[in-house]
């Protein structure tokens, strides 16, 4: 079983970092896939908040596929689907070409976010310990491949077309390859994870919520990140479009060097501390990149703001599954949509806030919304020792059985 394990984590840690790389190559060329489209700066913030609106409906639509089949099946459908459907965004020359391109992806990347956290979950309380920062830093380790892609696509002046297809001809037959070693809940736990998996009806979601105001705070500020830095860059602060690369470049490093000693510093100080830390890191990040006079300044904002935000969502995904281990799938799926309202708030706001008063002003938005997290951060401690020896996760032997107490 460890030997299955180890399998299963290391397939899962590739499954996040290809999805990685698929959405740094989407939003890194967003200015690029503006022009290409001719879509207008009025009208790119409804396409940008049609992506999370379909996604957040693939992720509901996963909680109640999951009751049926493993949340392996559903990753090793759904990832294609964002692969091809990220081709067909470089592919088209018409607006309802790439519109149909963009809603196959937002659907398809809510069923693949999902799941991926449900494996995670499950795979963490199998090993006993935090190991679900690790699985987020392969994901910031996809983005910085991804985004140096994109940079060197607009360094040759690539079309999308060309940029996208030998990443997808590359990465979709090994993405179907290692979905074999993919471990679900009920292998990871020894036959306990159906029940634990959550195909019961366990969530509360009063207990749930302050989680999903966490997630929605978080992705508010990952999104300002990953769909405002590029046009931030070349419009407030007057750099070239290859330049306007490099912010989410840099804080996919970050975020990668956040998450690849983040699991260390759960095991050390606990969940609540890094939270915390990681909430007034973030914001700090956001008030230098409002403040900045030149790209360079704004480009060392994004990189302290990846440092500190990058630590947060894993945890929040740690959590629930701690919070209902009976019913972790659905708590995750349920948590999940809230990644997408965060995008879905913080895409438009960013933009109109830009719009109808300034990008630098826009840019406080976030700074304190993450903020916001610190009253929250007490959701995140695992609770009272039940067992009497320290140990902060559910035993395997007790998942089933409801063993938090809910």
């Amino acid at each position: 079983m460890t030997e299955v394990l180890r399998r299963g984590r290391a397939s899962l840690a590739f499954a996040f970092l290809v999805q990685g790389v698929t959405f740094a190559l989407l939003v890194t060329r967003i200015p690029a896939i503006q022009d290409r489209y001719g879509i207008s700066d009025g009208l790119l913030p409804v396409f940008l908040a049609a992506v999370p609106i379909l996604a957040g409906a693939g992720s509901v639509g996963t909680e109640q596929l999951v009751k049926k089949v493993p949340p392996s099946v559903v990753l090793r459908w759904s990832q294609p689907v964002v692969l091809l459907a990220l081709l067909g965004v470089g592919a088209g020359d018409a607006l309802w070409q790439v519109a149909v391109a963009l809603g196959a992806f937002g659907l398809a990347v809510g069923a693949l976010d999902a799941s991926m956290n449900m494996l995670g979950v499950s795979l963490q309380r199998a090993y006993g310990r935090s190991i679900m920062l690790g699985f987020h830093a392969a994901y910031s380790l996809g983005g910085i491949v991804g985004a140096s892609l994109a940079w060197a696509g607009a360094h040759w002046d690539l079309s999308l077309f060309v940029s996208y297809l030998p990443v997808v001809a590359v990465l979709l037959p090994v993405a179907l390859i290692g979905t074999r070693w993919y471990v679900d809940a009920d292998a990871a736990e020894g036959g306990a994870g159906a029940e634990a998996g959550g195909r019961g009806d366990g969530v509360v979601f009063k207990v749930l919520l302050p989680l999903c105001l966490v997630m929605t705070f978080a992705y508010i500020g990952d999104s300002t990140v990953s769909n405002w830095s590029a046009k931030y860059l070349e419009d407030v602060l007057g750099s070239s479009e290859e330049v306007a690369t490099v912010p989410y470049n840099v804080y996919m490093v970050m975020t990668l060097v956040g998450r690849a000693l983040g699991d260390l510093g759960v095991r050390r100080f606990g969940a609540v501390a890094v939270v915390r830390a990681g909430s007034v890191v973030a914001a700090l990040g956001f008030a230098v990149v409002a403040v900045a006079p030149g790209a360079w300044v704004g480009i060392a904002g994004f990189t302290v703001l990846g440092l500190g935000l990058c630590v947060i969502v894993p945890q929040t995904f740690a959590a629930a599954g701690r919070l209902f281990p009976g019913a972790s799938d659905a708590a995750v799926a349920r948590l999940n949509i809230f990644n997408y309202v965060g995008f879905l708030i913080g895409s438009p706001l960013v933009g109109a806030l830009g719009d109808a008063w300034n990008y630098r002003g826009a840019m406080v938005v976030p700074m304190v919304l993450v903020l916001l997290t610190l009253p929250y951060a007490r959701s995140f401690a695992p609770g009272p020792d039940r067992y009497g020896d320290g140990h902060e996760w559910p035993r395997t032997a007790d998942v089933g059985r409801g063993s938090n107490g809910l």
